[in-house]
């Protein structure tokens, strides 16, 4: 339904150098919208990362760091890994409460219209509870990428957060040979750092097949949106346009003229 994709746990994202080939079984990989919340302010104990009060300058190269010398009891390093993975309150609530509307929905679904008004209220807000948990974690990212670097290779889903992506040789995509397997990194966009898979928007889960005829022209929406709208959810307005569903087949003089 929503896919998280994960990348290295960076202590200090400015200071280090980037993440080496050898070090990848050695350094913890979490979500990536987890770690572009920590390097963003969140205090995950599993999980430390080095925060500065003062600014780091890079001369000729080199960064240079005025920072004091390692408080007393702070350990710099990697971190070790623990049997607890981090959690964020929102996106487990995201994914408990969409898998709550698929079950909902798969046991239901050929009988919609007979359940009671109890459990269809229960249904409608769940929907609508999944729904606004989803625009406030991908318009809260959104923000947050504004201000901290994400970066994604251009050939494989691979994603880096911090100022710069990784060093491992582990890309598998088309002539990764050529590049000695290594990425290359451009800026990522939001879809790069939640992943949401697209389906085809349809009005009526029982009603008829959509034409295959008109595939061009139907609309998509994220599942995790389409299930939430079926479930009794209003359709949100930025994907309104998306999710149309007055598709009729062009005339022969207007098959040019549609975008």
């Amino acid at each position: 339904m929503v896919c998280f994709p994960k990348c290295f746990h960076l202590y200090d994202r400015v200071g280090r150098p980037r993440v080496g080939h050898d070090e990848r079984f050695s350094i913890p990989r979490i979500p990536a919208i987890v770690e572009l919340c920590i390097q963003a302010g969140l205090d995950l104990e599993k999980y430390p990362t080095k925060r500065r009060t003062k600014p780091v300058y890079c001369i000729e190269g080199r960064i240079v760091d005025f920072e004091s010398v390692v408080k007393e009891g702070e350990t710099e390093g990697k971190c070790s890994f623990g049997n607890d993975k981090p959690s964020m309150n929102l996106s487990t609530s995201l994914t408990e409460s969409t898998e709550k509307v698929l079950n909902l929905l798969e046991n239901n679904i050929s009988h919609l219209d007979q359940l009671s008004d109890e459990e269809r209220k229960k249904l409608r807000d769940l929907s609508n509870h999944t729904l606004n948990s989803w625009i406030e974690m991908s318009s809260g990212a959104k923000k947050i990428m504004e201000k901290y670097a994400v970066n994604t290779c251009g050939y494989c889903p691979e994603i880096q957060v911090g100022p710069k992506g990784h060093k491992l040789r582990m890309c598998k995509a088309s002539k990764h040979q050529s590049r000695n397997g290594l990425h290359a990194w451009q800026e990522a966009t939001l879809d790069d750092l939640v992943d949401p898979n697209y389906v085809w928007h349809v009005e009526d889960l029982n009603g008829p097949a959509l034409n295959n005829n008109l595939k061009r022209y139907y609309g998509k929406a994220p599942a995790v949106v389409e299930l939430c709208v079926h479930g009794g959810a209003p359709v949100p307005d930025q994907y309104r346009s998306m999710m149309r569903l007055d598709v009729v087949s062009p005339d022969r003089d207007e098959v040019d003229l549609v975008a």
